[in-house]
């Protein structure tokens, strides 16, 4: 949808602002229904800045570099790039939460990465534009990838006591916000002149591809864990692709179908170590 909506010539922080927009209603009717019971429980300071640190790493930065990125380069390469997190989580869990890395796990980041290096070796399907805005955008998605990654890292250590719901809905307020506050700083686009589809687009992306999915991925982790979930995640590249090339006409060479199998693997075999 981000990538459609782009077709309209609208800038990436006017659309990730319409797509917190239409969303914002929904988090903030979650909040006055559970307004009462939450106001029973006094959060830390430690959980507040938890909250805080997770509506700018998870839903704010990482949003506002994954559209930017997504400007630049096809949704295929952008999604192969952002499944890295995982390795990222890994990483950024051994240096601040002092958690051991495996041998096994180490086999794990290199083959994800090796993966990568496939996919950029082949421009065929990936470059659709001059080499530069391909290097600019993979940086940018890597980026949102690293702050997604943070966001889990962060997570992990608030969400037990705080409870999904009440950790989404906070967290993503604080990243409503933000985004409002990057928009009238830095853009001066007037937010009626676009076409209808634009509108539509950041409304399916509100509903479907925020509201939604925010609540059902941290309820999915209450259950399951953040490996399994992890595990199941790689329906994610692969839908991405293929939804794509059906309605992006986008296409990946067989060399990069190889390389996105490489990191595909690499994950899935990360998570279910971790989930072991």
């Amino acid at each position: 949808m981000v990538k459609l909506a782009y077709q309209y010539d609208i800038d990436s922080v006017s659309l990730l602002l319409f797509r917190m927009l239409f969303s914002l209603p929904f988090y903030i009717g979650v909040w006055l229904y559970h307004k009462r019971e939450w106001s029973s429980r006094t959060l830390s300071k430690k959980e507040k800045l938890g909250i805080l640190g997770i509506g700018i790493t998870g839903y704010y930065l990482s949003s506002f570099f994954d559209f930017k990125g997504l400007s630049y380069i096809t949704a295929s390469l952008e999604r192969l790039i952002l499944y890295t997190y995982p390795t990222m989580v890994l990483i950024l869990s051994a240096v601040f939460l002092k958690k051991k890395i495996s041998l096994g796990m180490i086999v794990s980041i290199i083959f994800t990465y090796i993966g990568m290096v496939i996919i950029f070796a082949d421009e065929g399907g990936i470059l659709i534009g001059n080499r530069e805005d391909l290097i600019l955008g993979a940086i940018f998605v890597a980026l949102s990838a690293f702050f997604y990654a943070s966001y889990m890292v962060i997570s992990y250590a608030v969400v037990s006591g705080i409870g999904s719901i009440r950790l989404t809905t906070y967290s993503m307020i604080i990243s409503c916000i933000l985004v409002f506050i990057h928009f009238f700083i830095t853009t001066n686009s007037n937010l009626l002149g676009y076409q209808m589809e634009v509108y539509l687009y950041s409304i399916g992306m509100a509903v479907f591809a925020t509201f939604i999915p925010s609540f059902m991925i941290n309820e999915g982790i209450k259950r399951l864990g953040a490996p399994n979930v992890s595990i199941i995640g790689t329906i994610g590249p692969v839908s991405t692709i293929t939804l794509s090339i059906i309605l992006l006409g986008e296409m990946l060479t067989l060399q990069q179908f190889g390389g996105a199998l490489v990191i595909i693997g690499g994950v899935t075999f990360l998570s279910w170590r971790r989930g072991k």
